[in-house]
């Protein structure tokens, strides 16, 4: 079982910075991409960023290239995602996600997935 936890939502205004993070823990496989999606009310889940297992390659949506950035630390479990000049349209709940294919991952979403962890950003 894969137990992932965010943390690092909360409220800024237009054009602040805001960074994610999240840690695995528990039976992962041996060698797995990490990312992010994420959700407004009303729509599906939306891909954000991902990174690969040996943090080299990397893939951004379309809409945050530029602003967003995705990183893995050392010890290959946990990732972060910084978040600058954001805009309104932002705003949605972030998830961090798993899967053994980061390639795969990017079109259909994680083998496993956390809690969740908002982000409001106010115009």
């Amino acid at each position: 079982q894969v137990r992932l936890v965010e943390s690092g939502g909360g409220l800024v205004q237009a054009g602040g910075s805001l960074r994610l993070s999240c840690a695995a823990s528990g039976s992962t496989f041996s060698r797995y991409g990490m990312g992010w999606f994420r959700q407004t009310t009303g729509k599906g889940r939306e891909f954000v960023a991902a990174i690969s297992w040996s943090g080299t390659t990397t893939f951004y949506a379309d809409s945050v290239k530029g602003r967003f950035t995705i990183s893995r630390d050392g010890a290959k479990d946990s990732i972060s995602l910084q978040m600058h000049r954001l805009k309104p349209e932002d705003t949605a709940v972030y998830y961090c996600a798993v899967h053994r294919d980061t390639v795969v991952m990017v079109t259909r979403g994680g083998d496993y997935w956390g809690q969740g962890t908002q982000v409001t950003v106010s115009s």
